[in-house]
């Protein structure tokens, strides 16, 4: 990254207060920056047919790019017959009362992955990218119905607080007008947990955008009065998040410790700041602890952000990212407010302990 490009950016993270920079580059090379490939990709599944059929189809991105028009036909060709081939396995994983669905969704993702092949024949590009995208889509339905368990042990220090096991989708509305976020408990519980019991509590239904950076970050959470995140009314007292980061490889997140600390300078976690909307969890310059109801959205830039450079994954919790409405996020501004929020899909994953 060009030395003038990173000044500005570490003049921003120090100008949020939002804790002290930290340059932790993540691999070179083509960075992941669709949230619903992120999303797709932290699931915590063992379905390697489901993973294949997944990973073949999204790496005709190349192709695409490339204009390989006959490579991507028969790109398509082999994700048809992958998942012609793997269909009684895929079923046959799931649980009984889930077969019927992810059946559904498999014809689903079949019909669109023959419009996809008739597109990649006429050299469709807008085309081809819809189809895929409708394709995907099911295949993640699927894959979010393979989850059977949550997948590992919350630690007991944090039993009065919230967690989120599972997914929640949140319908956000802005003065600006509407967005919609997925929010991911698998990764993130607690700071999920927090936000959706937050939400659920109408706790952000008019509170104002009190930090913005143009291409950095939008902040929101700041409750009036002298608090600066959610008082639990059964202390008084405010109601403190860990930092919570789930890195590759591992089965649970770590708490409240950077990849600094650890000397994990290019690991990319499993929920990145790789993208316009990412949803973060605030804390201050002084803790890694105390973040409470203030959430930033990450207003991820591919010219400012290249791929193989981050200056938040590691020192702050990714949580969720925004699935629908970025021109509305993209004209969001100190002068604009969140008018309300409502869980849509997913309350039930809330355990409120806290």
């Amino acid at each position: 990254m060009p030395g003038s490009l990173l000044t500005l950016l570490l003049v921003l993270l120090l100008g949020l207060g939002l804790g002290a920079p930290v340059q932790a580059a993540l691999p070179p090379g083509n960075a992941v920056t669709d949230p619903a490939a992120i999303l797709r990709d932290a699931l915590p599944l063992d379905q390697p047919e489901l993973r294949d059929l997944q990973h073949g189809l999204e790496a005709t991105s190349d192709d695409l790019r490339a204009r390989r028009w006959s490579a991507l036909r028969s790109s398509c060709d082999r994700s048809r017959q992958r998942l012609e081939g793997r269909r009684n396995a895929i079923l046959e994983a799931l649980p009984a009362d889930r077969r019927a669905a992810a059946a559904a969704d498999l014809t689903t993702a079949d019909g669109h992955l023959q419009e996809l092949c008739e597109a990649a024949d006429r050299q469709d590009r807008d085309a081809i990218l819809s189809s895929r995208r409708q394709a995907l889509a099911a295949i993640g339905a699927v894959e979010a119905m393979a989850v059977q368990t949550f997948p590992f042990t919350i630690p007991a220090e944090f039993n009065d607080l919230p967690r989120l096991l599972g997914r929640a989708t949140v319908a956000i509305n802005t003065s600006k007008g509407p967005m919609t976020a997925v929010v991911d408990g698998y990764n993130a519980p607690l700071t999920a947990g927090a936000f959706i019991d937050l939400v659920q509590r109408g706790f952000y239904d008019g509170l104002p955008f009190n930090r913005a950076e143009d291409f950095y970050v939008l902040q929101t959470g700041d409750p009036e009065g002298p608090a600066t995140g959610y008082v639990n009314p059964r202390t008084g007292q405010e109601r403190p998040v860990p930092l919570e980061i789930r890195i590759p490889g591992r089965t649970e997140p770590v708490y409240d410790t950077t990849f600094e600390d650890m000397g994990l300078f290019k690991t990319t976690p499993v929920l990145p700041f790789a993208t316009l909307g990412t949803m973060g969890w605030a804390h201050s310059d002084e803790a890694l602890n105390d973040g409470s109801s203030q959430f930033f959205f990450f207003l991820y830039e591919a010219e400012l952000t290249p791929a193989g450079l981050n200056l938040v994954d590691g020192r702050y919790a990714a949580f969720g990212y925004v699935v629908d409405g970025f021109d509305v996020l993209r004209e969001l501004g100190v002068n604009d407010r969140i008018d309300s929020m409502k869980v849509v899909e997913g309350g039930e994953n809330l355990q409120a302990h806290g």
